[in-house]
């Protein structure tokens, strides 16, 4: 059986709709934006919140595309940094409910914790507190935590760890597992830019970004940087929001349309379209049925509030996959 390694934040989600983005304004949190947050700003953060209706899941762009996974049967693990907390015990305990092999290393540190405020439109913006998930380092990393797998599959909110990312992809490759990369966020590709284009030409089989990070990291319109990236990886994918997503193997290129629902939360989309893609793509799929199981995934997450799609979906889910195959 294909088994999927993932590592990223391992994140607990504070979430909170907003009235309007005035908040986020006062906050200094550029809307549709991750930031990487201090103890006075997560303070500050917390406070605000605290006067919000919330909810409490665990979370970590990684972590929801491999419950996603393992909800779809696939075996799954994850590699991360918790806390011996509250939160940390929470997110482990959430790992093991939904059936996935945990890689956790167990620190002092508090826990991470990603506030997130959710615009009327459905946008999301985050002030992450990485605590414990910020220490992960390349010394943590065993070859044996990748051994057994067949995919390693990276969320970009890691890249500017460089160590960590070069490390962990090279124990990947020495095991065997092929490379997924998904960007994660505009201004981390901003940021390391000139790294990721180093790795992904040399390392990474497969890529995810949105229309925005694509085009941030070739600084070209986004069919051109679909064309390049797919001749710098084996597979690439850009989505380009209500359009759907560009998909391109060596020359086969294909536009899969998104669904027409109504947005109220667009946290996990990008994660849920991984988990729907990766799950296609490990049963042999064509690319463009790949691209339809993970638009139908976001299309589904994106209609309540929360990064991962509830539980009571999943069997109704799992039987529209299986005749769209």
């Amino acid at each position: 059986m294909t088994k999927v390694l993932g590592m990223g934040n391992a994140l607990v989600d504070v979430l909170a709709i907003i009235e309007n983005d005035g908040l986020l304004e006062t906050l200094d949190l550029p809307k549709g934006s991750m930031q990487l947050i201090d103890d006075a700003k997560f303070k500050m953060i917390s406070e605000e919140i605290g006067k919000l209706k919330t909810d409490i899941v665990s979370g970590g762009s990684a972590s929801n595309t491999i419950v996603g996974l393992a909800k779809l049967g696939v075996e799954t693990g994850f590699l991360g940094r918790i806390g011996k907390d509250f939160f940390g015990k929470y997110y482990k305990d959430d790992l093991i409910k939904n059936n996935i092999n945990t890689h956790l290393i167990e620190a002092d540190e508090a826990s991470g914790v990603a506030s997130t405020f959710i615009s009327k439109d459905g946008e999301r913006t985050f002030g992450t507190y990485l605590g414990a998930a910020a220490l992960l380092k390349a010394d943590d990393l065993k070859k044996e935590d990748f051994e057994g797998y067949d995919y390693f599959y990276i969320e970009g909110y890691l890249v500017q760890n460089y160590d960590l990312i070069r490390t962990a992809i090279q124990l990947a490759k020495a095991a065997g597992a092929k490379v997924i990369l998904d960007m994660a966020s505009y201004n981390i590709v901003e940021e390391s830019r000139d790294f990721l284009l180093e790795i992904i030409p040399r390392y990474v089989d497969i890529v995810f970004a949105n229309q925005q990070e694509a085009e941030t990291l070739l600084d070209l319109d986004v069919e051109e940087t679909i064309g390049i990236l797919a001749q710098r990886t084996d597979i690439a994918i850009v989505k380009v929001g209500a359009k759907g997503s560009w998909i391109q193997r060596g020359e086969e290129k294909v536009l899969v349309p998104a669904l027409k629902v109504s947005c109220v939360d667009s946290t996990g989309a990008g994660d849920s379209y991984a988990s729907g893609f990766i799950y296609g793509l490990i049963n042999n799929y064509p690319l463009s049925v790949c691209g339809e199981i993970g638009t139908l995934l976001a299309g589904e997450v994106i209609q309540e509030v929360g990064a991962k799609i509830n539980d009571n979906k999943w069997e109704s889910l799992i039987k529209q996959i299986k005749q769209m195959a």
